[in-house]
């Protein structure tokens, strides 16, 4: 009788931490002040829009790019000697920030009015890119705004 009464008092536990990580959402606020993000534009003479969205997590290491290179060399170098085995991260809270942060710029910009295609895409566990094609052409208007 013990056991069982153990046995059900551990699977509840169990349970409920289980369904406690699972109930976590991804929240924009997580990333608030933490992301730097930018959108360049090309239109093409034919009219074609493209974009690539680009976003980085803002921290210390921004410091990094200061360094001079051959610094940045040897840190890396370090950085791996340092690192035993190999493991996987989990991305996905990271890639819908960066879904999100496109689609809010988008919608800021203007810029691809009625949607876009996909054409690639690179996550990284502090920065991502995606590269895109807006299912509309250029107006005049668009050239104005967004031609360099």
């Amino acid at each position: 009788m013990r056991k069982c009464l153990i046995k059900t008092l551990s699977s509840l536990f169990i349970l409920s931490v289980i369904a406690g990580c699972a109930g976590k959402k991804t929240d924009p606020s997580d990333f608030e002040g933490k992301v730097k993000d930018r959108l360049k534009t090309d239109i093409r003479s034919n009219g074609i829009k493209l974009f690539t969205y680009k976003a980085k997590l803002a921290s210390s290491s921004d410091s990094i790019d200061q360094m001079p290179h051959h610094q940045r060399v040897e840190q890396a170098k370090r950085s791996k000697r340092s690192r035993s085995g190999y493991y996987e991260v989990d991305l996905t809270d990271w890639t819908q920030q960066i879904e999100l942060g496109l689609s809010k710029t988008l919608d800021m910009t203007g810029y691809c009015r009625e949607g876009y295609m996909e054409l690639s895409r690179l996550i990284e566990v502090d920065r991502g890119e995606i590269r895109g094609e807006c299912n509309e052409g250029a107006t005049q208007a668009d050239r104005d705004k967004f031609s360099s």
